[in-house]
């Protein structure tokens, strides 16, 4: 199995059997909610806040002889542009195959979540996800994992660590203030997947207030839909947005209403397995 670590990045061969390696893919799909939530965000932001925004995916040639010529039979690499509808991810594939023949370099690409197999997005050049990128850095010499580094001009962190968010998205008191406090490292625990799942996106949290306020001014927002037939309750939905969602409910959205893919809120948010969204939106009659 080839890994590219980067779109022109060298190549790293691990074995079909890497049972390390099955464990990250594991942990990235169990965790692909918060690249989606912080995606869906990022596209709603007038002034952009992520720099990198990538999914790792496998791919693979027809069935055929295996010949040294041929080399690795599935090469992991990376796709962009991500867009996810509850039920497949899109995106366009970013590396160029070293040996694959039937898959290039801009190719458009549509795979279940169950397909993913490492995500990563960085804010301020700082990392976060790379689960597979991580495992590979923790078995690289010092020299090689800082030219690693360099290469993507990127802060990876420890790679014994994986940051899913900022600190900030979790604790408050975390936010660095005040001109020294750049010189400061930066001790505070990174954020648990349980701690993260339990607080909502920083924006959804900001933005309750002013969006029941902006839905009052213009309820045909509450209608409106999307070229995938999405209103905005199926789209926040899927971000696990709860509290927008409730506000939603409250000015009569939908909660059934089926998106072009069959898909209403209550499976959107399911689909991720947001269960403070689920369980307002079974309260707000969904089914």
């Amino acid at each position: 199995m080839r890994d590219s670590d980067q779109p022109s990045s060298p190549v790293f061969l691990n074995p079909d059997d890497d049972a390390e390696m099955e464990q990250a893919f594991k942990r990235a799909r169990q965790t692909f909610r918060f690249f989606w939530r912080e995606l869906a965000w990022e596209y709603r932001r007038i002034i952009p806040a992520l720099g990198v925004a990538s999914v790792k995916v496998a791919f693979s040639d027809p069935p055929g002889p295996q010949t040294a010529e041929r080399g690795p039979a599935v090469e992991q690499m990376w796709i962009s542009e991500i867009e996810f509808d509850g039920q497949h991810v899109f995106g366009t594939l970013i590396n160029k195959p070293n040996w694959l023949k039937t898959v290039h370099e801009g190719d458009n690409v549509k795979i279940r979540p169950t397909q993913v197999n490492d995500w990563m997005y960085s804010i301020n050049d700082k990392v976060y996800g790379g689960y597979t990128v991580n495992l590979m850095r923790s078995r690289m010499g010092r020299k090689e994992r800082a030219e690693h580094d360099a290469a993507w001009g990127l802060d990876f962190g420890s790679p014994d660590e994986i940051r899913i968010v900022p600190t900030d998205y979790v604790n408050e008191k975390a936010k660095p203030g005040g001109f020294f406090s750049r010189f400061k490292k930066d001790i505070t625990p990174t954020p648990t997947v349980a701690e993260v799942a339990a607080k909502e996106h920083p924006m959804a949290i900001n933005m309750k207030s002013s969006f029941e306020d902006f839905l009052k001014e213009d309820p045909t927002a509450i209608t409106t839909t999307d070229d995938r037939g999405f209103t905005m309750l199926h789209q926040l939905a899927l971000a696990g947005a709860t509290g927008c969602v409730q506000v939603l409910l409250k000015h009569g959205s939908d909660p059934n209403l089926r998106a072009k893919n069959g898909l209403t809120p209550l499976q959107l948010a399911k689909s991720l397995g947001w269960k403070q969204t689920i369980a307002a939106l079974e309260s707000g009659g969904g089914s």
